[in-house]
């Protein structure tokens, strides 16, 4: 098969964590007889550089006409980055926000998985850690609080701001509909986080998931409140297979989760339309300060690859073929700077990236 991919090197350490996932999807291209192309565009500082813009209307129609979108990191220092002496919407972040309003991406997917290589940087105790976790936290990215009507103004003399949190039905349906999707190609299970006790738009998105639940008789569906789920994340992890959450619940949530993993630079994520096309990128940033030093980890970008590979172009064996290099090289205690530990072997970005190919088979 033959798939047409947009690369976005980004800023900072993005053009070397993307290069390194493209060599791992030539790799996968080569073992298992894919074909890959690739177009760069530019996005972030380096569009500001280029055009004055965060993101062109041309780089943007060059995504859309492609399969899929890898992205590497935007942005630099915001305290010493003459890209953030300007207005909000021509600063590097405001080009990933135009991507996804661009392609209609709502869809926003992070896994939480801890390694057992890499348990000691988890936070929580070994009793709570367990058999260690494994998740996927599925939150609604367009929509809600963060996207309501909001306003600040004076009313009888008092300083007023209102947010308004609304969410229709069909916005509700669609995201449901990607997490039972994903949920079959995992364990099986959605918990479905809201605050239905208080809110209206929580009580719809509880009868929403609920009839999209009927369609998918093999996914157990469980309800949760979001107070209770934080809780659970800390106390529990393990329990969890996909979370399905709104905007702003899972903002707060997916960070939690990322912190329990112990690094965030193996985090992958991605973020996916109504259909199978999605743009995939590390959870982390642009990491300036070792930008071109050959040290920055891959891994998460690597793994996002992977996600594309499964959620985009349904090469679920081919996925799990870069899931079980990753997990082979740190079996064999390769690590980069920011996740070495004492006993192991330090290695840099392209050498860590070399290792998952060659792992490849």
């Amino acid at each position: 098969m033959d798939y047409k991919i947009t690369l976005i090197p980004g800023d900072g350490i993005g053009p070397e964590i993307v290069e390194e996932a493209r060599q791992v999807l030539d790799r996968v291209g080569e073992v298992y007889g894919h074909r890959f192309s690739y177009k760069k565009i530019l996005m972030g500082g380096c569009s500001i550089d280029a055009f004055g813009v965060p993101l062109t209307d041309e780089a943007l129609e060059t995504a859309r006409n492609s399969d899929s979108v890898l992205l590497g990191a935007v942005g630099g220092n915001v305290g010493n980055s003459r890209w953030y002496d300007v207005a909000p919407n021509l600063r590097p972040e405001a080009g990933l926000l135009a991507i996804r309003k661009g392609l209609g991406l709502f869809a926003n997917i992070r896994p939480a998985y801890l390694y057992k290589e890499l348990a000691g940087a988890c936070p929580l105790k070994d009793s709570v850690i367990g058999n260690g976790f494994d998740m996927v936290i599925m939150r609604e990215l367009t929509g809600g609080l963060y996207f309501g009507e909001r306003y600040t103004k004076e009313i009888n003399g008092v300083m007023t701001a209102m947010d308004t949190l609304v969410y229709s039905e069909e916005e509700i349906r669609r995201i449901a509909v990607k997490a039972f999707d994903i949920a079959m190609k995992r364990r099986k299970s959605v918990i479905s986080v809201d605050k239905a006790n208080v809110l209206d738009s929580s009580r719809l998105w509880r009868k929403v998931v609920e009839e999209v639940a009927k369609d998918y008789p093999e996914v157990t569906l469980t309800h949760m409140l979001v107070d209770n789920c934080a809780m659970q994340l800390v106390m529990n992890p393990g329990q969890f297979d996909v979370v399905l959450t709104e905007n702003m619940f899972g903002d707060i949530l997916s960070d939690e989760a990322s912190m329990i993993t112990g690094s965030i630079g193996m985090l992958s994520s991605a973020s996916m339309n109504e259909g199978k096309f999605g743009l995939y990128e590390p959870s982390h940033g642009s990491a300036p300060d070792i930008a071109g030093k050959d040290m920055a980890n891959p891994i998460a970008t690597i793994l996002s690859a992977a996600m594309m590979l499964s959620y985009s172009f349904d090469l679920d064996k081919e996925a799990e073929a870069v899931e079980n290099a990753v997990q082979q090289v740190l079996t064999e205690g390769y690590r980069t700077p920011d996740i070495m530990s004492e006993g192991c072997k330090k290695v840099g970005t392209k050498e860590m990236g070399r290792l998952i190919c060659e792992r490849i088979k």
